[in-house]
């Protein structure tokens, strides 16, 4: 039996998307290097001799580990961070075990589990002007708990006393952290990373902390001690990580501030410009954001999610539907801030007029 359905259809919106002529405002995109935003320099090093490292060359996490403030040796390199998800369900689960994903998030948990004949078990965020960590049903097959810190597209960061929680189930926890350098304020109750910590896996890579998708680098921050020889011997088999790339990543971690500056800049501009449009008496609202590439926003119930993803692509602007996400209740649309601002600004009020 396969392990994905590659049988399905293109639902209603792809379909919108295939038919439309017209031009739309593009408040879905989540590629960088699409928005005009300066990035570091992206010319990389000939690697004549190959010289491979299974857990990586020592420069590049050198470099990963000074970026995280931890040891190069607890550092593994990956292609992405998805493929770092993939070697983590191979080293924690067996086919038909579980890990624990939260609810809502980004929908890729359910392929990545699927493709390592492992189920994702949803664990609840529960929003009550801020996402908080809500139930966790762990079950005798369960072997790790997935966050998102901040949440995609939540933008909720784990909090000091979530943390403690999750530790408190003895379970391995994967913490996807690929937005921790983006947040909207500060908050002292914020555990900003759980690089080095006991227990924990933390992932990152350049695609977001430099915005350079296409040179595919990530890593795996590996808190056990006895994890990294389970590691090693799994990137050794497939030794993915190209050497131009890994000679060069101290040189483009360097060159991240000047991305994430500008991006930094363009969020909160993008975020004013969206809380202004909503007026006195507006049937929208805007969830408070701590951060990330993302904003939710809470629609009128009188039509479904996809009714007003289409009738906005109609009006010419693109959004996600919520249930894209998997949101329990509610009727939410998901827009990206990484337009540029006069973009951004185009497409919302094209919603705005729409939603009113």
């Amino acid at each position: 039996m396969s392990r994905l359905d590659f049988s399905a259809s293109h639902n209603a919106i792809a379909k919108a998307i295939a038919a439309r002529r017209e031009p739309y405002v593009d408040l879905t995109v989540s590629n960088p290097t699409a928005v005009g935003l300066p990035l570091p320099d992206v010319q990389l090093p000939r690697a004549p001799v190959y010289a491979p490292d299974p857990r990586g060359l020592p420069q590049a996490r050198e470099a990963i580990g000074a970026y995280h403030g931890v040891a190069a040796d607890r550092v593994i390199l990956t292609a992405s961070t998805s493929e770092a998800y993939s070697w983590l369900f191979k080293l924690l689960c067996a086919p038909g075990d579980e890990v624990l994903v939260p609810q809502p998030s980004y929908p890729l948990f359910d392929d990545l589990t699927a493709l390592e004949s492992v189920r994702a078990m949803p664990y609840p965020l529960r929003w009550d002007g801020e996402w908080h960590l809500d139930s966790l049903p762990v079950t005798a097959r369960t072997r790790a708990i997935l966050v998102v810190n901040p949440g995609n597209p939540t933008g909720a960061y784990l909090k000091k006393d979530e943390f403690s929680r999750l530790a408190a189930t003895g379970l391995p926890i994967i913490s996807d952290e690929v937005f921790a350098d983006f947040p909207a304020f500060d908050d002292a109750r914020r555990v900003r990373t759980l690089a080095g910590l006991p227990g924990t896996f933390a992932l990152s890579g350049l695609s977001k902390v430099a915005g350079l998708p296409q040179l595919k680098l990530g890593w795996i921050v590996a808190g056990p001690e006895q994890a990294l020889n389970g590691l090693e011997r799994i990137a050794d088999t497939y030794l993915s990580v190209s050497s131009p790339v890994q000679l060069a990543a101290s040189v483009l971690l360097e060159g991240r501030h000047i991305f994430q500056r500008a991006l930094n800049f363009r969020l909160a501009q993008n975020r004013s410009t969206l809380q202004a449009a909503r007026g006195p008496g507006s049937p929208w609202d805007v969830l408070r954001s701590e951060g990330g590439w993302s904003a939710i926003l809470s629609v009128p119930r009188s039509r479904s999610e996809e009714e007003w993803t289409l009738a906005l692509l109609e009006a010419g602007v693109l959004v996600h539907p919520g249930y894209f996400f998997d949101f329990p209740s509610g009727a939410f649309v998901v827009l990206s801030l990484l337009p540029e601002p006069a973009e951004f600004a185009r497409g919302v009020a094209i919603l705005r007029a729409v939603l009113r």
